[in-house]
């Protein structure tokens, strides 16, 4: 927040972090999207003292019309930014120009006349089922000390048999995995609990690296660490997949959440009913789920093009 000290008077400044501080505290944000706000709500500050020629104060941002904010859409897409990075811009001014509100500060009507940019229709892309396989394995990992390639075939096992997001997975403890456990609770986006049942290929995994991790695991401790013993980062994860996308010869869009889309879409093409679906990932909405069948259409069209005697 040190640049907000240039683009923004003191009381905006001092409005603008007890706005993050809310969002973490009341709406327990992850840090990621607190991060994301942070930045949208500089960068729009930014934008507005070089468009009003001054550091931006509460009686500007009462002022804004629709037109300000437009202008500023625009610039952000003149510098490259995609209809997807813009809407989420506009999401986080919006947010906070609403918090402004509720303390009465502003009547920021103006933003609220705004539409957002039309978002392009993107489907998930998993990966095949021979390549997800070939993924989470053991003898796939690339990584030279066995206690850490057993760790990184574990992590991306729950990851596709349990349809975890990367936070979900590194959250773990020794105390959520144990002999007799059949599910998992997993705490995901918005706080939100849910049961996901444990594969006994994904407990065996999991089993696999805990034999040969050199640290000792606490109950209550990260499950999965670093090569120093320090809770395990998305990063180390994300690298090793990127590894196994040069040695196997998988598309770009090859990365652990990808292994998430494809647990989601196997399971729609094995039978799996959308509600069903809906509850393992944790998606609040049923609409969210739905992108999936998208995927297996656009797979049984691939099928139907490349097989049928007069397609």
């Amino acid at each position: 927040m040190n640049e907000l000290l240039i683009i923004a008077d003191p009381h905006l400044m001092k409005e603008c972090s007890a706005w993050l501080e809310n969002l973490a505290r009341e709406r327990r944000l992850s840090e990621h999207t607190l991060d994301a706000y942070e930045r949208d709500t500089r960068q729009f500050l930014t934008f507005m003292t070089g468009h009003l020629g001054g550091p931006t104060t509460l009686r500007d941002i009462e002022a804004l019309r629709p037109a300000d904010f437009r202008a500023f859409l625009a610039a952000r897409r003149k510098e490259g930014s995609g209809a997807r990075s813009v809407a989420r811009n506009l999401a986080g001014i919006r947010s906070f120009l609403r918090h402004l509100e509720k303390k009465g500060l502003v009547n920021a009507a103006g933003a609220g006349a705004v539409r957002s940019p039309k978002q392009p229709k993107s489907l998930p892309k998993p990966l095949s089922d021979r390549q997800a396989i070939t993924v989470v394995s053991n003898e796939a990992q690339l990584h030279d000390e066995p206690w850490i390639a057993a760790r990184d075939a574990a992590v991306m096992t729950l990851l596709y048999g349990c349809g975890l997001r990367i936070s979900e997975a590194l959250e773990l403890t020794p105390a959520d995995i144990r002999t007799s456990t059949t599910t998992l609770r997993i705490t995901g986006k918005g706080n939100k609990t849910r049961l996901v049942p444990l594969l006994t290929i994904v407990f065996e995994a999991v089993e696999k690296y805990r034999a040969l991790c050199p640290f000792h695991l606490d109950e209550g401790e990260p499950l999965f660490r670093g090569a120093r013993g320090g809770k395990l980062q998305p990063a180390i994860i994300q690298r090793a997949m990127q590894k196994l996308r040069s040695a196997f010869g998988l598309p770009e869009t090859a990365t652990p959440h990808a292994l998430r889309h494809s647990f989601a879409t196997h399971l729609l093409a094995g039978g799996g009913d959308l509600r069903t679906i809906q509850e393992l990932l944790g998606h609040a909405s049923l609409s969210t789920t739905q992108v999936y069948t998208g995927v297996d259409a656009s797979r049984l069209l691939e099928v139907y093009d490349r097989a049928h005697p007069r397609a």
